[in-house]
């Protein structure tokens, strides 16, 4: 097991992707702290690892807000003792497609508070456990919207590419105490939320679902999009001892999507 007895923080652990890892962690050996605004379904993913004999609680928590943040932190040590990997899978994206020209405030300023600085606050009380102990892994979840344009979703894409800029940074300041921090970006990923906003896109635009998703699928590669389960095995790469020398990394997993359009990587 390359995560046994491994305390992991996943959050966004509810739904999808987030879900996926800290299924796959558990099942790896980790002792998986599960966190998202949703208690229903952090229960219910609790619920299936321990049936499958892993471990793990959920704890309630907004990112966004400090006193939520350092109360999951707080609890993870009362409960275990200590932090060794940390998952920052969490994500805003606003409901609607916005021009910059028309962007909402509340879009822009929700998107920030969310992606970047609910990030920033959590990985700032999860390294003040991790930097006595001379070890811990931290990953980042961004976006194939971080490393190309998203035109209409400047909001969201900037919070992914500045989580890119994020990662690299903090690679640098905590790699003096055997902490390494990388970052995973994928692209369209087949959990409920991504088919919901297929479905809507495909509804505006007077398609049917497969003739949308069709067209879609031509951007990628492997004309498929990611399954989440894909997404938490490179995650688990990134937080086990197998990437031990890796730092400061993002690692696209996304079908090949990039590898269609070159020109749009930075």
């Amino acid at each position: 097991m390359r995560l046994r007895d491994k305390v992991t923080i996943i959050t966004g652990g509810g739904t999808g992707i987030g879900k996926a890892i800290a299924t796959v962690f558990a099942a790896e050996g980790a002792r998986v702290v599960i966190a998202g605004r949703h208690i229903l379904n952090l229960t219910e993913v609790v619920k299936q690892i321990e049936s499958n004999g892993g471990k793990a609680i959920a704890i309630a928590t907004d990112v966004s807000d400090e006193a939520q943040v350092k109360n999951l932190v707080k609890q993870t040590i009362t409960n275990y003792g200590r932090i060794d990997v940390l998952v920052n899978n969490h994500a805003h994206m606003p409901p609607l497609d916005a021009d910059v020209i028309d962007m909402p405030m509340d879009y822009w300023n929700k998107s920030l508070e969310v992606n970047l600085t609910g990030m920033m606050m959590l990985t700032k009380e999860v390294i003040k456990h991790m930097i006595p102990r001379q070890t811990g892994s931290i990953v980042n979840i961004s976006s194939i919207a971080g490393v190309t344009p998203d035109p209409n979703h400047s909001a969201y894409s900037a919070t992914k590419w500045g989580i890119i800029g994020f990662t690299a940074s903090l690679a640098g300041e905590v790699g003096k105490y055997n902490i390494r921090a990388n970052c995973l970006s994928p692209a369209g990923t087949s959990t409920e939320l991504f088919q919901d906003g297929m479905a809507m896109m495909a509804k505006k635009k007077g398609m049917t679902y497969d003739e949308f998703m069709n067209k879609i699928l031509e951007s990628y590669a492997m004309k498929r999009v990611v399954k989440p389960s894909e997404v938490a095995t490179v995650a688990l790469f990134l937080a086990s001892d197998d990437a031990s020398a890796v730092t400061g990394q993002n690692l696209i997993v996304s079908c090949g999507f990039q590898v269609l359009h070159p020109g749009m990587i930075s």
